[in-house]
């Protein structure tokens, strides 16, 4: 099976191609700089840009596999979650060239695609579910964070999420209120590698409840009266590195704990984790730290297929084929509040 899928959920733009479980090719248009203005994506701008780059995106992963349209067997694209007008592009693009290849289609859930992402390499085959094994996924990013028990293949179960904040919003919202650029996570990960991760106490909320369930909320609403309080401390570049460490500490240590605490409570032994803030080395460390001391396996999805990427729905969209999961009609249409259950 020859497969093009397509991903426009956010603001990047991708398509890939994947055949038999090998990446053939992808390719993905960032509008990081475009919405780095605004100081976060702006969803109308989002749309026009996919709507400027897909074609050629598109193209590009076409040529780049060494393959000619009429050679693809399905098609496949995000159907949601996301932003509406951006889901749009891509779905509706998706369906015309499925309906003008007279080929069949499907439409895939954002997070769960997430979800087997770190069974990815780069090396053929694309996915290696054959060790695959029940599992406790952390999906983590800047709309999103989760913990879901996966069985089996194409079998899971969301166990919690956010109830408000998610942690990716919680790292660029702190970072705006220091003054960093758009987006902040990054900025934070970096400028704290040099700071004092004791420096200064943030709260880490649920990090003892009993539940699955995320708040970062209180956490950014601190950092706010903390930067409030002591204004000054935004001048010296060292307190900004210790902020920058504190506020990163608080986020990853909820991170780690309940995604452990949950892997032990339902009896497994393997941990993943994906998702945009997966890029954090911070939290890769602690993840790795953690699983050792506790015995776990741990699979990290690699840092290019923690954003947004049109591999991984590509990759899920082939074993939905092959697993017989009933095809799309070209009717449907996007779901922009999906919940992955």
């Amino acid at each position: 099976m020859t497969l093009l899928a397509i991903e426009t959920s956010c603001d990047e733009t991708s398509a890939a191609v994947v055949r038999d479980g090998k990446v053939l090719a992808s390719t993905v248009s960032s509008q990081i700089k475009l919405h780095a203005e605004y100081g976060g994506v702006v969803p109308e701008l989002a749309a026009r840009e996919h709507l400027r780059n897909l074609i050629p995106v598109a193209h590009a992963a076409l040529a780049e596999a060494g393959i000619q349209a009429n050679q693809l067997d399905a098609v496949a694209a995000t159907q949601g979650p996301g932003l509406p007008n951006a889901l749009l592009v891509g779905f509706k693009a998706a369906q015309a060239v499925a309906f003008a290849l007279g080929k069949p289609f499907v439409g895939i859930n954002h997070h769960e695609a997430h979800l087997y992402s770190p069974w990815i390499s780069g090396e053929p085959p694309a996915a290696d579910f054959s060790k695959f094994q029940p599992n406790i996924s952390l999906i983590v990013s800047g709309g999103h964070t989760m913990i879901v028990l996966v069985q089996s293949e194409l079998n899971h179960r969301v166990l919690g999420g956010t109830i408000d904040d998610a942690a990716g919003e919680c790292f660029d919202k702190t970072g705006k209120l220091m003054g960093l650029a758009y987006p902040a996570g990054p900025e934070i990960d970096r400028l704290a590698e040099q700071g004092n991760p004791a420096a200064f106490d943030f709260p880490r909320p649920l990090l003892h409840d009993a539940g699955d369930d995320f708040s970062f909320s209180g956490l950014k609403t601190s950092v706010r009266y903390f930067i409030r309080d002591h204004p000054e401390m935004l001048d010296d570049a060292q307190k900004i590195r210790d902020l920058c460490a504190s506020v990163q500490a608080a986020i990853v240590e909820v991170l780690v704990k309940k995604t452990i605490r949950a892997a032990k409570r339902n009896g497994v032994r393997c941990v993943t984790a994906s998702g945009g803030v997966t890029c954090n080395r911070a939290l890769r460390h602690e993840l790795a730290r953690a699983c050792e001391r506790e015995g776990f396996t741990l699979r990290l999805a690699d840092k290019a297929l923690c954003t947004d990427n049109a591999v991984m729905i590509g990759i899920l969209a082939e074993r939905k084929f092959l697993s017989q999961v009933p095809l799309l009609s070209l009717d449907e249409e996007i779901k922009p509040g999906w919940v992955l259950t």
